[in-house]
């Protein structure tokens, strides 16, 4: 049995990255950068008004101007605005030479033909000065980047409008027992439905990688090993959920080893989620799950969730947070790194839900996080700064 801390550094050690692809814009949300992203202008392009008013000379705030040419977004001035002049002009404008400043349009007075008068006491310059966004050259994303709408406006605005990407890794979900059946059945005696390989595949997508079902194993080594066998020849990463305990069908580690898959370990020290297995084959890597639907949800968050970030060339992008307790905590064993549902209250504080354990799947429906216990923690008090990993 091994620590989490452990668990997590040698699944990393053994990640591999997929392998990258160009992809179009329009159908890069959720994907990952694979290349830095390098502006080929400045942002702004050009000196550009901030609003809608008149272009001027802050020294001539106090005089009558002379109005010398409407500038609308996306016409050049043909005129420089010198001493008592100014320049109509709108929002996204290029502000005329001469000019430093613009006024609102509100702030003025019209008060003959082509001519206007400030009537405020002052004025910021409301003017976007070329490259104070951005410079010509400048990495405006980076390489990892999981990109959200955002990302997407800055690659369109600097003219990369096909990214490199991390390739989506394909995803095997393979549920196991002879008392699984499919959802759409009626379970009769001693059969339960198969939430698992759905809550899985869901957990997957949520990630934009792409899962492949493989359906149910029944409780027989070698029907088992012909479906692993498949899911090896189209997969980078098998998921596997029951069957990794230590009960007379609990076969799933002896069946890796028969398929020379390298098993790196097999047991935690975690609360859900202690029987876990994992082991990697040339590249690709293998996971064993608990069969109970708490223990493979929370594992997959804790556990495989960051491994595919890495592998497609991103750190997590989930962290944890601190917040206050919102009632005492006591547990009786502590031999254990301790996962918990909680939901936050109106005050931030982390509040337990009621939870009966690790087939209870329902309490993760009102979760949004999980609280980490410590091994060795027995008691935490009400305001205590806890660990969170928000869902």
């Amino acid at each position: 049995m091994i620590t989490y801390e452990e668990a997590r550094h040698i699944i990393s050690e053994s990640a591999h990255l997929l392998g990258t692809e160009e992809i179009s814009i329009n159908n890069s949300l959720h994907r990952i950068l694979a290349e830095d992203i390098i502006s080929d202008i400045n942002i702004p392009p050009f000196n550009k008004s901030a609003m809608d008013g008149y272009a001027c000379r802050r020294a001539d705030l106090k005089n009558v101007l002379d109005v010398l040419e409407f500038i609308p977004a996306g016409k050049m001035p043909t005129k420089n605005i010198q001493l008592n002049q100014c320049s109509k002009i709108m929002t996204g404008a290029s502000v005329p030479e001469g000019a430093d400043c613009v006024i609102m349009v509100e702030q003025t007075e019209i008060i003959a033909e082509n001519k206007i008068r400030f009537t405020a006491s002052d004025t910021s310059n409301n003017i976007a000065y070329k490259a104070e966004d951005v410079s010509k050259g400048d990495v405006v994303l980076t390489k990892g980047t999981i990109l959200y709408p955002p990302h997407i406006a800055v690659m369109a605005s600097v003219g990369c409008s096909n990214p490199i990407v991390s390739k989506q890794p394909k995803i095997a979900v393979i549920s196991t027992g002879d008392e699984i059946i499919e959802p759409n059945q009626i379970p009769g005696p001693s059969q339960i439905r198969n939430s698992n390989a759905y809550q899985l595949i869901a957990q997957i997508n949520k990630l934009n990688c792409i899962p492949i079902y493989m359906g149910i194993a029944p409780d027989k080594p070698e029907e088992t090993k012909k479906i692993i066998t498949q899911a090896l020849q189209e997969a980078d990463v098998i998921l596997l959920t029951g069957g990794v305990s230590m009960g007379d069908y609990d076969f799933i580690p002896q069946v890796l080893k028969e398929k020379n898959i390298d098993i790196k370990f097999q047991k935690l020290m975690v609360r859900p989620g202690s029987p876990t297995v994992f082991g990697i084959h040339n590249k690709q890597s293998i996971f064993g799950l608990p069969g109970n639907p708490v223990s493979s949800f929370v594992i997959f968050e804790m556990i495989v969730n960051p491994f595919l970030y890495q592998i497609m060339g991103c750190s997590s992008n989930i962290k944890n947070i601190k917040l206050p307790l919102a009632a005492n905590f006591k547990r009786n064993k502590t031999d254990r790194l301790n996962w918990i549902p909680v939901t936050i209250n109106d005050a931030g504080e982390a509040q337990l839900i009621s939870y009966h354990g690790s087939g209870h799947i329902h309490s993760y429906c009102f979760a949004e996080g999980i609280m980490t216990i410590p091994i060795g923690i027995k008691e935490i008090k009400k305001g205590e700064l806890v660990n969170v990993r928000p869902l």
